[in-house]
């Protein structure tokens, strides 16, 4: 299992690496889609062991491949406002194949479709609680079932439907880590409200948008895209000739058993640092000398973690459960330098969140979900580190937090020249929000901290292990952050009744 283990942790570091490389380098220039070159390069090179499914390897390398030289032909950038949604073109293609080549699973989808209309109830109250800030601070778009997430509304509608359970498990894993659109729950309610609609037919609005994006997904994507005001390419071309291109592997995957929830899975997540976590708002965020620090720093800290730990791991889950509880610590130890620990940001976020559903009702779907990932990354870190105080020796006053047995290395932060030196990046004197004010940025954009380009490889290792069971959404409580220590909202919570 070590040359696995050594494989998962080379192929991720590598990815990430070639991330922070190419932003550290371009951070004052403008973008161009060929700055992604060494992250498409970094992907090229992963490959199957004998117990993996190549087909699973070959999603995901086909996928970046085909994005990247797609994007590449078609546009020389991105404008900031439209790199978000550049890793939600895939799925929705993908989606289309197993309808076009499974007619059996396109009669599931038409079943769904229709489900969703039957659900109004259901989709109205779901609506209405998202509009309201009912749930606090919601990741619409999460890759667990977490309340007031599209996910776990597409599993209470999944339950009443009478079609095979692996066609229930595909379309669920298409709107959780795979990205069937761009589209969160409750956002075209919320504007129809605002437009001065009844609730009924805010609910009709909806349901409408709900059935597009399974009825037609890339047209959807297209729609959606369109009210968007996207302008750096043609999102319709792209998709099509991402389609074309992904048909050979999809059916590839398809012939050797790998579950739908998989197929939709595995291309998706993996493409965002094309244009993303690789690209201008990136490249803008990270002139700040103390972002970037950070970002390098917390790097360091995931890899000598899984380095030195590699001997310990029992379980390829326990390489990823590292690698995301590696800067979860990080980032809670860059708080505590400070003086600030997680539920002072959780309590100061989820204030402002109710402060801000009140002064824009018609906020975007996704506006605070990337707090929700920040503030679970860091109130993981927080317990970690809490911990750690709990079990050090009396005789000592060394704080190492563990990850289910695994120490935490935090040599790269403690050797940053940057982070161990604040007063020169403000009023010497007083520099004592510095790291906090940084990590604030990060909070509306922590992609490279949680970290998504290691975990998609990860994930993709893990699923080729296992290719018959749905590696999407997570079917285990998240102990969210907001849920924990400020609103009561675990109950609602579908992780247990998941399809």
């Amino acid at each position: 299992m070590k040359e696995l283990y050594e494989k998962m942790i080379d192929e991720a570091m590598a990815a990430q690496k070639a991330d922070v490389s190419v932003v550290s380098k371009n951070r004052y220039n403008d973008f161009k889609i060929v700055d992604a070159k060494p992250y498409a390069d970094a992907v090229s090179n992963m490959k199957a062991l004998d117990n993996q499914a190549e087909s699973v390897i070959n999603l995901h390398k086909e996928s970046v491949k085909n994005h990247y030289e797609i994007l590449s032909s078609i546009t020389k950038t991105l404008k900031c406002e439209d790199d978000p949604f550049i890793e939600h073109f895939q799925t929705p293609p993908v989606f289309e194949i197993l309808c076009d080549e499974d007619g059996d699973f396109a009669d599931s989808v038409d079943k769904f479709v229709q489900a969703i209309a039957d659900a109004e109830a259901l989709i109205a109250k779901e609506s209405i609680r998202r509009y309201g800030g009912f749930y606090g601070p919601t990741c619409v778009v999460d890759f667990a079932l977490m309340p007031g997430s599209t996910s776990n509304v597409v599993n209470q509608i999944l339950k009443t439907v009478d079609i095979p359970v692996h066609h229930k498990q595909a379309i669920l894993s298409a709107k959780s880590w795979g990205m069937n659109t761009s589209y969160g729950i409750g956002d075209a309610f919320a504007h129809a409200i605002e437009d001065g609609l009844t609730a009924a037919q805010a609910t009709e609005k909806e349901i409408e948008t709900l059935q597009m994006i399974y009825k037609t997904p890339i047209e959807g994507q297209g729609t959606l895209m369109d009210n968007a005001n996207h302008s750096s390419f043609d999102v319709r071309d792209h998709m099509n000739k991402y389609k074309k291109a992904m048909t050979k592997s999809v059916k590839a995957a398809m012939d050797d058993g790998v579950h739908y929830g998989n197929i939709v899975t595995v291309p998706a997540y993996c493409v965002g640092d094309i244009g993303h976590h690789i690209g201008q708002s990136t490249y803008n965020m990270c002139k700040d000398d103390v972002i970037m620090a950070i970002i390098e720093a917390t790097t360091g800290v995931i890899e000598n973690s899984l380095r030195n730990n590699i001997d310990k791991f029992k379980t390829p889950f326990d390489v990823l459960k590292l690698s995301t509880g590696a800067p979860a610590c990080a980032t809670e130890f860059l708080l505590e330098l400070d003086g600030f620990t997680a539920p002072m940001i959780v309590d100061l976020l989820n204030k402002r969140f109710h402060n801000y559903v009140q002064q824009y009702p018609t906020r975007g779907a996704a506006a605070e979900l990337h707090n929700c990932d920040f503030m679970d990354m860091i109130y993981r870190g927080f317990n970690a580190m809490s911990n750690a105080r709990k079990m050090r020796s009396s005789a000592g006053f060394e704080i190492i937090p563990r990850i289910k047995g695994m120490e935490i290395d935090f040599t790269p932060i403690l050797e940053n020249e940057v982070l161990m030196n604040p007063q020169r990046y403000t009023y010497p004197a007083c520099a004592i929000s510095v790291r906090f004010s940084s990590l604030m940025r990060l909070a509306d954009y922590p992609c490279l901290l949680t970290s998504e380009p290691i975990t998609a490889t990860m994930m993709t290792n893990i699923i080729a292990l296992d290719k018959k069971t749905p590696g999407s959404p997570v079917r285990g409580c998240k102990q969210c952050a907001s849920a924990c220590l400020a609103d009561n909202t675990h109950e609602y919570c579908q992780w247990r009744e998941a399809v």
